[in-house]
Order: C-alpha cells, then sequence, then structure tokens
C-alpha cells in the first residue's frame, strides 16, 4: 500500500472525525489531512486539532491489522500531538481501511 493508495481509499470512503480535523504526518512521504468540519480529505499541510505522526511503513501495518495502535504508541512509533481524545476515534479510520 503507498501514500497515493491510503490518499485514495480515505477519499473514496469519506473518512473523517465528525467535526474534528486530524492530520496524519508521514514525513517524507506526505501528509492526509481529514477535516471533519468540512467532511473533506486533501494533503494540506494546516492545523489540525490532533496530529498523528507515524512513518508509512507502520501506518501500512497499522491499516493491514499487523501492528497494533496501541502498542506502536507505547513503542514510540506513532506519536499524537493535541488532543488524545480524536486520536482514540480513529480506531474506526482504522477499520474502514482496511475494506
Amino acid at each position: 500500500m503507498t501514500f497515493d493508495d491510503i490518499l485514495n481509499r480515505f477519499k473514496s470512503s469519506g473518512v473523517t472525525v465528525a467535526g474534528k480535523k486530524v492530520k496524519f504526518d508521514f514525513g517524507d512521504a506526505g501528509k492526509i489531512f481529514l477535516d471533519g468540519v468540512a467532511n473533506a480529505v486533501s494533503q494540506d499541510d494546516v492545523a489540525a486539532d490532533t496530529t498523528i505522526k507515524v512513518k508509512l511503513d507502520d501506518f501500512v501495518a497499522m491499516a493491514q491489522g499487523a501492528l497494533d495502535p496501541t502498542s506502536a504508541f507505547m513503542q514510540g512509533k506513532l506519536k499524537v500531538e493535541g488532543d488524545m481524545g480524536v486520536a482514540m476515534q480513529l480506531q474506526s479510520v482504522m477499520a474502514k481501511l482496511r475494506g
């Protein structure tokens, strides 16, 4: 799964967290912004309620169910900046990515 695959899955499924803005920061691989206020998905690098910093490979492993998000967080593979409550709501987002 590539960055473009992930972006397209987010866009095609309309996945957002209602009323919240979430940014996935994959470093040099890019960023995906889920705008739950405007109900839109983009590559904008703008302020978010919650920013998830994770390597693309680790995100793919989480999306495929091979890496538990809690374990990734505890191991420092996933970092959360901002509202942790919003981050907890992302389990449903990951489930939709698995298809």
